[in-house]
């Protein structure tokens, strides 16, 4: 049985690797084939002299919900978008179904800085912070199961910044 005290940490070792890899595999599927979705921006201060250059990001159509108490601490935003990808309208709720035609699922969580879709902050390199001051929209994909990713800002003409 002493031998197998050796096999512990490669085993663990492979099994952080095979979870990294897959964590990867996912996000790069979603990249891929997820739903692109443009999500309004609201004015936030685009500096942190501690992180460097990134913009703290705030959705408009999440700034707008009026009793963010009320909704349960995790849950899914139901939104519609135009036929050219921006959202138009959300609702919450706690289940992920039922869906109404049309709709798109997304997950949200909430804490004390309010609703949070895992997309509020766009790192970018240092001294490039000009460039992104005409951020208009956050560009998203979004997968069927309500999984986001933050794949870039756009100017008001939605052409990716």
């Amino acid at each position: 049985m002493k031998w197998s005290k050796h096999w512990i940490i490669p085993l663990v070792a492979l099994l952080v690797v095979v979870l990294s890899g897959k964590s990867i595999y996912d996000k790069e599927q979603l990249m891929a084939k997820g739903k692109q979705v443009y999500f309004h921006l609201a004015p936030v201060d685009p500096r942190s002299l501690m992180q460097g250059d990134y913009m703290r990001l705030s959705f408009a159509v999440l700034d707008s919900v009026t009793n963010k108490e009320a909704l349960p601490k995790r849950g899914y935003c139901l939104f519609y978008t135009d036929s050219s990808g921006v959202l138009t309208g959300a609702r919450f709720q706690k289940e992920d179904k039922p869906v109404r035609s049309g709709e798109q699922l997304l997950k949200y969580t909430t804490n004390f800085n309010g609703i949070q879709i895992g997309a509020e902050s766009y790192f970018f390199q240092e001294g490039k912070a000009d460039r992104y001051n005409n951020a208009a929209y956050g560009l998203l994909r979004i997968d069927a199961q309500g999984n986001s990713l933050l794949v870039g800002l756009c100017d008001s003409t939605r052409k990716k910044l």
